[in-house]
């Protein structure tokens, strides 16, 4: 069976013709979708793919791609694949360090970078790369240096290969007839939180789920052979049912992390638009702009979105808040109790429901932009249920899943029906898990892992003498087999008493809060739990306003006592159901976010513990005094 990816363009306009759109580039400044039509994508993947020939790229060749997310990193993708070359994904925010370690690990050849601080980039240690034989620069305006001879324009490179000869074309479709699934297709460099990241090696056959590899400990590469894109498709096809080429999807999280590269790729398989943002912190807008009826994310967006509900139920008052509570409740009922089982609700719940639907819910997500919301695959972190529950309530049908970057993403989700909440979902088919010693989470399967890059010694530690996968987490059936996770084996800590801790089941509770946007648990080796927490600082502003509390600055609002005894009460009633030695008895308020450029929080929005342990020393210290 061919690989997928690298035929997959020209099966497409075979299919669906030239005039079809694939994607579309989303301009936020003038509110638009600016199109790409599956010919267009077609020719200028040939043309790119041509022009790496042309460059000296050959099969297996490493091409890192070092941009935010734009049309461009994905023509260069396929271009790649279709000379059966390998992309490595390096994510946007990466320091000139990170960069220059991916470049020589992978051995690139070339390199796409997007603007003019990634060109800065790579031209500042490009002297410590002598393999680097080329440079493609996305973004157009960018200023060259006076002595780079290496780089060219994306443009100027399509030119060049859409001049190539006919010996150049056909050879680039002799690569391509010749790839076979054990070629490597791309691969994906951990976050990490400490060392230097290393390696993940894709195929073909890339499930799509979360990936939690690297956000704790030193990142590690697998190896996944081009096998794997072609089973993910086929068992995303099953589970995924409701999905059509009808659908839109948007491309939010960076294309450097598996989870939106897979699922991207398994909507183009799909003949679904994508819609691809480049500014992840104009997410809101670009969903308003695109209007989406899936989406893969992080639990953090949905966690926002919730907030910013339950803000503006709380300022409601009177007949509306009354409707708003009853609608709730009608939703609750009819979504969770029928039509999550496959069930038909009885006609008179139906019926308000669709009263309430028409009047409350359907004006709640346009105003979100998923009007016409099919399913929203999230991962990567624990969402509270609380928080799924409001979400399917309100008609937005959040997929919860679960997977590594060593088992080519996802491993579990949500069924179409008959899914429980709490849980992450079963097993997709094909796929076997089992729970071992201390019940942590073993994975085999056409989709797991090869070995990690480069690490043979590596190889021992992740997997047991039988060949299972040790994902490093832990969790247990539940009696409908779904799968629950109860804690990363990596971050569980113990007290100094004794007493183990699950930081994230603390940290996913408080973040339902309004008040209240990251938490970072902290407890190794003490007496007792502790938290830094950074505040909702427009909504605690507001509050401040409210009760005529002064403040001139950030800094003076965390540290006044009336606004710390009101984060503390909040604190007490959502802590509520956990052990006494699991409750936070301390806590800092800080003036700022935790950062993707500070090194605190991974590409995806999880936190790197270590990074915040070193940087505020102080302050933990302090809660201990």
């Amino acid at each position: 069976m061919p690989n997928i990816l690298t035929h997959l363009i020209k099966q497409q306009v075979a299919h669906y013709g030239r005039e079809r759109e694939a994607f579309s580039r989303i301009d936020i400044d003038n509110r638009r979708l600016l199109p790409t039509t599956w010919g267009e994508f077609a020719d200028s993947v040939e043309a790119a793919a041509c022009a790496l020939e042309i460059l000296g790229i050959c099969p297996q060749d490493k091409v890192a791609v070092f941009s935010p997310n734009c049309p461009e990193i994905v023509v260069a993708d396929f271009a790649c694949y279709r000379n059966r070359a390998v992309p490595v994904s390096i994510y946007s925010t990466s320091s000139p360090e990170q960069v220059r370690y991916i470049i020589k690990d992978a051995g690139a050849k070339a390199i796409f970078v997007g603007g003019a601080d990634h060109y800065a980039a790579v031209r500042s240690i490009a002297a410590e790369c002598p393999g680097l034989e080329h440079v493609i620069i996305i973004e157009e305006g960018v200023c060259k240096d006076s002595d780079d001879t290496r780089s060219i324009s994306f443009a100027d490179l399509v030119a060049l290969g859409a001049s190539a000869s006919a010996e150049c074309r056909a050879e680039v479709e002799l690569r391509a007839s010749q790839a076979v699934p054990g070629d490597i297709a791309t691969l994906i460099y951990t976050s990490g939180t400490t060392g230097e990241p290393k390696m993940v090696a894709h195929d073909f056959t890339y499930p799509l789920g979360h990936i939690v590899t690297g956000s704790t400990g030193e990142p590690k590469g697998a190896i996944l052979p081009h096998s794997c894109f072609d089973a993910a498709v086929d068992m995303h096809k099953r589970r995924l049912d409701t999905i059509s080429d009808e659908d839109t999807s948007v491309c939010f999280l960076p294309m450097s992390h598996i989870f939106e590269k897979a699922w991207t790729y398994f909507c183009l398989s799909m003949g679904m638009k994508v819609a691809i943002n480049h500014n992840p912190k104009e997410i809101q807008k670009a969903v308003k702009i695109a209007r989406p009826t899936c989406m893969c994310s992080v639990p953090r967006f949905w966690e926002k979105v919730y907030t910013a509900i339950q803000d503006k139920i709380s300022d409601m008052q009177g007949v509306r808040k009354i409707m708003i509570e009853r609608a709730l409740a009608v939703g609750a009922r009819r979504n969770m109790d029928y039509a999550r089982k496959g069930l038909r609700a009885p006609w008179l719940l139906e019926q308000r429901y669709r009263f309430y639907d028409r009047m409350v819910f359907s004006k709640l997500r346009a105003a979100i932009g998923i009007d016409n919301g099919n399913i929203f695959p999230t991962a990567g972190a624990p969402l509270s249920s609380t928080i799924v529950e409001f979400l399917h309530a309100c008609g937005i049908n959040i997929v919860i899943g679960y997977g590594l970057s060593e088992t080519t993403a996802t491993v579990t989700c949500y069924p179409t029906v008959g899914y429980e909440f709490g849980t992450v979902g079963t097993t997709l088919d094909g796929v076997s898990v089992k729970i071992g010693p201390e019940n942590e989470i073993l994975v085999k399967g056409p989709t797991v892992m090869r070995g990690y890059y480069g690490r043979p010694e590596e190889d021992a530690k992740a997997f047991t003498a039988d060949g299972w996968f040790r994902t490093g987490d832990a969790g247990y059936f539940d009696a409908d087999g779904s799968l629950v996770l109860t804690e990363r084996l990596k971050d569980l800590f113990k007290t100094s008493n004794g007493k183990y801790i699950a930081p994230q089941a603390i940290e996913s509770r408080l973040g339902e809060d309004r008040y209240i946007e990251q938490v970072a648990v902290i407890g190794d080796q003490r007496k007792y739990v502790t938290a830094i927490i950074i505040p909702a600082f427009e909504a605690l502003k507001e509050y401040a306003r409210r009760k005529h509390i002064q403040f001139n600055s950030l800094d003076e609002l965390v540290q006044n006592n009336e606004i710390r005894r009101f984060i503390a009460e909040r604190i007490e009633r959502l802590q509520k159901g956990f052990a006494g030695f699991e409750k936070i008895k301390r806590f800092t308020l800080l003036p700022r976010e935790f950062s993707i450029e500070n090194g605190e929080l991974t590409n995806t929005l999880k936190i790197r513990r270590p990074v915040i342990n070193s940087a505020y020393a102080d302050e933990i210290e302090a809660m201990y005094c």
